[in-house]
């Protein structure tokens, strides 16, 4: 899973592609989600999320994705859950203090917000504390429900997964 997770890093701005295009087909069928009942539809997405953001992503399904944000690397992979920036015990060769087998979260992110065209300003928006009453939802239906609400997107994560 590792090994995936640096690879969507390194191609973050086809992952923010594919992010954006996933985000329009959701709010398109709004009309359609809101027939079958979201709550009716939470399980079933929230499974398919979590098989494919946490191949692609090793994401955590904390319900408040910040991919986009992030430069495509999870925060929530951040041994401290540090969900703003890194700590300050980034080691000299950009690993993480409490894994040092692991590349920093942050270092990771800063680097895929780079190749993305969003996510170099995206990556300068400070993110919410985790509601973890959200852990396991669906982010692509919350936001599927707040755009076509009119609500600011993805409420608590400052921006679209």
């Amino acid at each position: 899973m590792y090994a995936v997770r640096r690879w969507s890093v390194r191609h973050a701005r086809g992952m923010e592609i594919f992010y954006a295009a996933v985000e329009r087909l959701f709010v398109a069928l709004h009309p359609v989600w809101s027939r079958i009942g979201y709550g009716r539809l939470e399980k079933p997405v929230a499974l398919a999320e979590k098989v494919f953001k946490g191949f692609m992503f090793d994401c955590q399904m904390c319900g408040q994705c910040a991919l986009s944000s992030t430069g495509m690397s999870c925060p929530m992979n951040c041994p401290k859950n540090l969900r703003n920036g890194p700590c300050g015990g980034v080691r000299a060769n950009g690993n993480c203090e409490v894994n040092p087998d692991m590349r920093c979260v942050w270092v990771e992110a800063f680097e895929g917000s780079q190749r993305m065209v969003e996510g170099k300003q995206l990556i300068k928006v400070v993110q919410f504390a985790v509601d973890r009453r959200l852990q396991g939802r669906s982010t692509l239906l919350k936001i599927a429900r707040d755009k076509s609400a009119g609500a600011p997107a993805a409420a608590g994560a400052g921006v679209k997964p």
